[in-house]
């Protein structure tokens, strides 16, 4: 099974699930984001937020691709380009951090560590931009087809809390933390085959 992981483009941009193609949850105030819902605009706004974006400031989103098919998606950007960002009680979000805006895995690839590829991979690309950390705003409830991410999953991706609340918690990732994960996993890994000779694993008992 081949995974591979891409920025997000215009060209890719349909890649996304049909229900998050056309959202302008983040990209939008409340009122232009109703505004374009009625206008059947949304899918338009999407694409010239990330038209915008991408030349403004750079890489706003990755896509996992598994064997060619789309299983996952992330999006993130400063704060200054989430119009959202300032409506939650938890706002705003730290000025030395990125905002880790929404994160989707389709069900049947699930538990698989696409969530944990995705953010080590908006880790990397940001560290080379000199972003110290990536702060998000967590659901506690996490409702099932919601713009939110999920609160529980980034706890379990090294997330740490900055500011609680009983809905919206802001929850913060310290970007040396984030690269420290696939260090970890390569060292312990060369511990255990650097502890293992071919010949003591293939000598019959």
């Amino acid at each position: 099974m081949s995974r591979r992981l891409v920025n997000i483009t215009l060209d890719n941009l349909d890649d996304l699930p049909h229900r998050c193609r056309g959202c302008v949850f983040w990209e939008l105030d409340p009122v232009s984001r109703d505004r374009a819902h009625e206008s059947g605009d949304a899918g338009l706004e999407k694409e010239a937020w990330i038209s915008s974006t991408l030349l403004e400031w750079g890489s706003c989103g990755k896509i996992v691709y598994v064997d060619d098919v789309p299983a996952g998606f992330v999006m993130y950007a400063p704060p200054l380009y989430v119009p959202r960002s300032v409506a939650f009680p938890t706002s705003p979000v730290s000025a030395d951090a990125v905002l880790l805006m929404t994160a989707h895995i389709l069900p049947e690839f699930s538990g698989g560590g696409i969530g944990r590829m995705l953010v080590q991979g908006v880790a990397k690309d940001l560290t080379r931009r000199a972003v110290k950390a990536i702060e998000a705003f967590g659901d506690l409830k996490g409702e099932e087809g919601g713009c939110m991410v999920p609160a529980d999953y980034l706890l379990s991706v090294g997330f740490k809390t900055v500011r609680p609340h009983h809905r919206y918690p802001r929850l913060r990732l310290e970007l040396k933390s984030a690269l420290s994960w696939r260090e970890d996993v390569e060292v312990a890994l060369e511990r255990l085959l650097g502890s293992m000779t071919p010949e003591g694993a293939l000598r019959p008992v």
